[in-house]
C-alpha cells in the first residue's frame, strides 16, 4: 500500500514537472491548448468518450490528458462517469449558452435565417470571425432533400468560401478582390472550399456598426448555378441588412454604404 502510495507520489510529479516544462516553453500556453483539446476532441454525437478516445483524438500521453482533465473538472467543464469514462459538464454548456447570446441567436439571427430560407429555398447559416478562421454559430437547413451541411462550431478557412471571403472584405483586407466585394456588397463562390457546393454570402455589423459576421445561403451548386447565385444575391443583402438593424440600431455616419442598399 505504502508504495502504491509512493509510486502514486512519483507519477504525479513527473506529471507536474511535465506540465510546468511546458508553460515554461511556450509561456504557460501550451497547457492551455492541451486542455482546450480535450474540450474540441467532444464531437456533436459524443455523448461521452474514454480516456483512451480523448488522448487518441488529441494526440496527447494519457498522464497529460488525465491530469488536465482532473484541472477542467474542477471548473465543470468536463465530468468523469462512474464507469471512468468522460462527458462535458455543465460550465461547457453554460459557456455556449453566453457565447450564443452574444449574438441575440434566439430573438434575431434565427429567425431572420428561417425568412431566408423560405425565401430561397436554400439552407441558411450566420458566420463570425475567430481569429484567423469562421465559425458557423447558427444554421437553418432548408427544405431541399439534397443540401449542404456545415457543422456549426466547425473551424472553417476563412480564405475559401464566400462567407469567409465577405468577413476578410469587410475587416479591411487589401487586394482587387477584397474591393470589389465591399463595393457591391456581396460575394459568390462555387466549389471553392468544397466541391460541388455553391454559396451566396453578405455582411451583418453589430453595435456601433462593427463587422459582426456574415450571413450566407448554400447548397448543391448543380442547383445554384451563377446566374441563380446572383438572383438571390439581392435577397441576401436584403435579410443581412434587416439583421444589421436589429442588431446596431438606426443609422450613424459610421453606418457602412452597403447597408440598406442593391449594389448590381
Amino acid at each position: 500500500m505504502q508504495r502504491n502510495n509512493v509510486q502514486e507520489k512519483k507519477t504525479s510529479g513527473s506529471v507536474d514537472a511535465e506540465v510546468a516544462t511546458e508553460g515554461q516553453e511556450s509561456g504557460g500556453v501550451t497547457a492551455v491548448l492541451r486542455a482546450l483539446q480535450l474540450l474540441e476532441a467532444f464531437g456533436m454525437q459524443d455523448q461521452r468518450l474514454s480516456l483512451a478516445e480523448l488522448t487518441r483524438r488529441s494526440g496527447q500521453h494519457k498522464t497529460t490528458a488525465l491530469r488536465l482533465l482532473r484541472t477542467l473538472a474542477h471548473s465543470g467543464y468536463v465530468v468523469q462517469r462512474e464507469d471512468g469514462e468522460w462527458r462535458l459538464g455543465p460550465a461547457a454548456g453554460w459557456l455556449g449558452a453566453r457565447y450564443q447570446a452574444a449574438f441575440d441567436v434566439n430573438n434575431v439571427v434565427e429567425p431572420m435565417l428561417r425568412e431566408l430560407t423560405q425565401a430561397t429555398g436554400e439552407s441558411a447559416a450566420f458566420y463570425v470571425r475567430e481569429g484567423n478562421i469562421r465559425t458557423c454559430i447558427v444554421r437553418v437547413e432548408g427544405p431541399q432533400p439534397i443540401r449542404h451541411h456545415a457543422r456549426m462550431g466547425s473551424a472553417l478557412p476563412l480564405d475559401k468560401g464566400s462567407p469567409g471571403r465577405v468577413i476578410l472584405a469587410f475587416s479591411g483586407e487589401p487586394g482587387a478582390l477584397y474591393e470589389e466585394i465591399r463595393q457591391r456588397g456581396y460575394h459568390f463562390s462555387i466549389g471553392e472550399r468544397e466541391e460541388g457546393v455553391a454559396t451566396v454570402s453578405a455582411p451583418v455589423f453589430g453595435l456601433n456598426w462593427r463587422l459582426l459576421g456574415s450571413v450566407c445561403i448554400s447548397g448543391p451548386a448543380d442547383r445554384l448555378p451563377k446566374n441563380k447565385l446572383l438572383r438571390h444575391a439581392k435577397t441576401i443583402i436584403k435579410a443581412a441588412n434587416q439583421l444589421s438593424y436589429a442588431l446596431a440600431g438606426s443609422s450613424t455616419p459610421q453606418t457602412p454604404k452597403v447597408v440598406s442598399a442593391w449594389h448590381p
